[in-house]
């Protein structure tokens, strides 16, 4: 074997610069990939059914960005599992290349925390941007015999688990706000989840469901077809401010839940900027902004890494608020 120190060193610094041009090779295809994004449509998951309140700002946003892009966004619908079903099928089976998006939602920080899953909220997300957060509320039909919160909750006391009140999935925001509502006015409500508004709204409209606990009741009120009891945020929404706060009204329930758009982890940073920029720029699209109008839901506006360390934060909040609530899947 030749030990010789010159011939040694020699080798090494070949080796040295052999593996310097294979990482400058990497690096180059990364940003000539990055540079020539997007070159084909990109996908983008809404985690709940076409035609509710989510789906219409995400299209409307879509539309925007594909404009910035120059590449079609094409919406795709993967309802199911509280609004994770989309996500986590996106994380375990895209490929890291910015091609395939979903909206992620709060319910994906909190679900690990009540069964098992197969992704981690963080460590399996490539976060790209913070869009907005929905506005909760408690409505009921204009016809209905309640009139005001306090109705309300005198008529299911009087009937234990004989009014029914829906919301977007088990372990959703609007499944905690009606169970926290239920346990502090010390109340029993028959709760029923759904896929998402659209399922809900039909219900409603159908008198098969007594109460909406929710957000995206905005096509509700716009129709005359629903009463807004009260709204779950820390101040009354600006769009209904006859509404008063579950807050005002006594009730210790304050809820948000801000959403926006991630990508499986491992994608390009320069892919992500480029991603970002785009729905940046669309998030003051008038089309946008009038849906979100439609509910009264703020913009709510976080950078890749705002949005990163946000996922992280919402992770942890999300494990002790399962626990203090010893809140469990049915």
């Amino acid at each position: 074997m030749d030990h010789h120190p010159v011939v040694g060193f020699a080798r090494a610094r070949c080796l040295l610069a052999q593996v310097g041009l294979a990482c400058c090779l990497a690096w180059a295809g990364a940003a000539a990939q990055a540079q020539g994004f997007p070159s084909r449509p990109v996908t983008l998951i809404v985690p709940f059914p076409a035609g509710g309140p989510t789906d219409v700002q995400v299209r409307a946003i879509a539309v925007a960005a594909s404009k910035e892009l120059g590449q079609p966004v094409v919406v795709n619908n993967v309802p199911g599992a509280g609004g994770t079903l989309g996500p986590a099928n996106m994380a375990r089976n895209a490929a890291p290349n910015g091609y395939t998006l979903s909206v992620v939602v709060g319910s994906m920080f909190r679900m690990p925390h009540l069964q098992k899953v197969d992704y981690h909220p963080v460590n399996d997300f490539s976060y790209v941007i913070g869009l907005t957060g929905y506005t909760y509320g408690v409505a009921v039909s204009v016809d209905s015999p309640w009139k005001t919160l306090d109705e309300l909750m005198a008529g299911a006391k009087k009937n234990p688990g004989g009014v029914s009140a829906g919301f977007s999935g088990r372990a959703t925001i609007g499944h905690i706000m009606i169970e926290r509502l239920a346990r502090t006015a010390g109340v029993q409500f028959n709760l029923v989840p759904y896929k998402g508004a659209t399922d809900m709204m039909q219900a409603m409209l159908g008198r098969h469901l007594d109460v909406w606990a929710d957000g995206g009741f905005g096509p509700g009120l716009d129709s005359g077809k629903f009463r807004l009891l009260a709204t779950a945020g820390e101040s009354r929404a600006a769009r209904w401010p006859n509404a008063p706060t579950l807050k005002e009204l006594g009730y210790d329930v304050v809820v948000s839940s801000p959403f926006g758009i991630a990508g499986p982890k491992g994608m390009d940073k320069q892919v992500v900027q480029v991603l970002h920029d785009a729905f940046r720029k669309s998030m003051a699209d008038p089309a946008f902004l009038k849906a979100l109008d439609a509910s009264s839901q703020p913009v709510v506006y976080m950078s890749s890494a705002e949005y990163t360390t946000f996922a992280a934060e919402a992770f942890e909040r999300e494990r002790r608020f399962v626990q203090e609530l010893n809140l469990k899947l049915e």
